[in-house]
């Protein structure tokens, strides 16, 4: 009977394994799903809209295929169509369960000295949050929300790739698959089990034998080189051999050895799911303000690229002195400043280069929340050439342009601001808002009343102190005592601050302050008090470069731009405004009117 139980047993184990195989196998079904994407109508771009894209579960694979090289990227829908509203383009669409094409044509072309529409170039945009090229057939690996979409091209002139295809997993859940494959291997063990017992049961149950014929008499054997004294016999009836334990063991080690291959061969999806246990929702740490529903201009990938290009192309400038190559990424106040560096470096071969722009990692990123133009945001990052953290104002005019550096200080504060993280963002506080503390338009003008007055000047109680304004004050009463010892008999040295030219650029806090850059202006002039004395700038070099004289009887006039970063609390905060950082270069000097 525990013959017949055994085989019953492998019967059984060899359907239940067979049947677990099967659906990871021949009755698994397909693995993946694939929308074909024809495009009839020519273009040099086609949009896929995310709808498309997340129209099915699961990460997305973009393929597309045409002749040379194919450009293809993703970011906001709605960025991705601002920037096509230069340029004709095809548009892929979801309507309601089926895929749809349409021609857009362009919104704002930009018409050429030939009377023809310029064509857009696709690469390296800021706007991209990444991009893909590659040589007749494009695959890229995406997983896309529904409010972004994917922009395919050859080279922004030519017609885009017309044939495309999305295609998406099918996870294919066999919960009984583990199950049986793993039952099978148990009854398979136990099958083998009866199997051994049911033999050793055979082997005890035999009955007696007959007797055969007698047997002659064993005579003892001699063993050489004696007398018959050592004498040996040779048994001709060894013991039969046992099943002791240890057989068993190896009996049963194959079993379950073959068990455990079968059941780690089997992933998650091979056994039943059971429900997860509910765990309490988080509470939103940080609640998005009032009013507040665009997206932040930048992610923070997003943000480290743009400053990487920055850095990149902003140490070619520097290399070569190319003001030019410079406004390409810089704008404002440090392309002001630079640009002045550049004419000193390129007469005075000692003058030292402006700091290198950091792109290490970024450690803080403060978008402005934002859909249209222009569109900024505030970072924190790493210098690790001289050890102190910077921080930036960059800024994108419009869909075409790149973000631009036009503010770069080096922070001089630990103090962490309460500002927003760098998914949510912060609306753009208005120059003149009465909101805060003082007005952004009239922050630069109160601190240089306050360098100028010191403790005299009406708004000395608004602001803290700060290492920057004792370091100019310190300055300029060191130049004084200088100039003094031997011109004081025939000229004066004075000293103006007043505000800068560039705008001021606020993104609101949490706590209803604002983080501002501003720009001020340092002059310094000297001017003879006789009409037989002259300033001679014979030992300036900078003055004499940048002036292109040596001596004026009118004097001369020196301007210093600062760059300067402050936290101004709301209006009903008891707190001063703070100071941030700062960055300080010539600007220019000029003989005096």
């Amino acid at each position: 009977m525990r013959f017949v139980w055994a085989v019953v047993a492998f019967v059984l184990a060899t359907l239940m394994i067979g049947a677990g195989i099967a659906q990871r196998t021949v009755m698994q079904g397909p693995t993946s799903q694939t929308q074909a994407i024809s495009v009839e109508d020519s273009a040099p771009y086609v949009l896929v809209d995310g709808a498309v894209l997340s129209s099915q579960a699961g990460a997305q694979t973009f393929r597309a295929t045409a002749d040379g090289t194919i450009f293809a990227a993703y970011g906001r829908t709605d960025d991705l169509k601002a920037w096509l509203a230069r340029t004709d383009y095809a548009e892929v669409s979801m309507d309601g369960t089926e895929v749809t094409t349409a021609h857009v044509n362009a919104d704002e072309p930009v018409i050429g000295e030939d009377g023809a529409p310029v064509p857009l170039s696709p690469l390296e945009s800021d706007l991209w949050l990444d991009q893909f090229q590659q040589d007749d057939v494009l695959i890229a690996s995406v997983s896309l929300p529904a409010d972004m979409s994917l922009l395919v091209a050859t080279d922004g002139v030519e017609d885009a790739p017309q044939t495309m295809s999305v295609t998406w997993p099918i996870t294919q859940t066999t919960p009984w698959a583990g199950p049986l494959i793993l039952g099978g291997a148990i009854l398979m063990a136990v099958g083998l089990v009866l199997y051994v017992l049911a033999v050793r049961h055979v082997r005890r149950s035999r009955g007696p034998r007959r007797r055969g014929l007698p047997m002659p008499v064993t005579e003892p054997i001699a063993v050489a080189g004696g007398d018959g004294a050592d004498k040996g016999v040779i048994s001709a009836s060894p013991s039969r051999r046992q099943l002791t334990p240890r057989n068993r063991k190896m009996v049963i080690l194959p079993v379950v050895a073959v068990v455990g291959l079968l059941a780690s061969g089997c992933s998650a999806d091979a056994w039943p799911q059971l429900p997860a246990a509910e765990s309490p929702s988080p509470t939103a740490t940080v609640v998005v303000p009032e009013g507040q529903d665009a997206p932040p201009a930048v992610t923070e990938q997003q943000a480290a690229r743009i400053i990487g290009k920055i850095a990149e192309q902003v140490a070619s400038a520097d290399e070569a002195n190319d003001a030019d190559l410079a406004a390409t990424r810089l704008d404002g106040p440090e392309l002001a400043a630079r640009t002045t560096n550049y004419t000193l470096r390129s007469q005075i071969p000692e003058y030292a280069a402006p700091t290198a722009i950091p792109d290490s990692d970024i450690k803080l990123l403060l978008p402005e929340a934002y859909a249209g133009w222009p569109r900024s945001f505030f970072a924190v990052v790493a210098d690790a050439t001289t050890g102190t953290d910077k921080v930036m104002a960059v800024t994108q005019a419009d869909p075409w342009s790149n973000y631009k550096l036009s503010s770069i200080a080096d922070l001089v504060t630990e103090a962490a601001r309460n500002v927003a993280p760098a998914y949510i963002g912060a609306q753009q506080v208005q120059p003149d808002s009465p909101f805060l503390m003082i007005a952004p338009q009239e922050l630069a003008a109160a601190y240089a009343d306050v360098i100028d007055n010191g403790d005299a000047s009406q708004y000395a109680g608004l602001f803290a102190d700060d290492s920057f304004r004792a370091q100019v004050i310190a300055n300029r009463d060191s130049q004084k005592q200088t100039f003094d010892q031997t011109g004081a008999s025939t000229g004066t040295i004075s000293f103006d601050a007043s505000a800068g030219t560039q705008p001021p650029l606020s993104l609101a806090t949490l706590d209803s302050g604002a983080i501002v850059a501003v720009t001020v202006n340092e002059t310094e002039t000297v001017a003879p008090t006789t009409t037989d004395a002259v300033i001679k700038v014979d030992d300036n070099a900078v003055v004499k470069t940048l002036t292109g004289q040596t001596q004026s009887a009118s004097g001369f006039t020196t301007t210093y731009s600062d760059q300067l970063f402050f936290f101004v609390p709301a209006q009903s905060s008891s707190e001063r405004i703070e100071f941030l950082g700062y960055s300080s270069n010539i600007l220019e000097a000029k003989v005096k009117q």
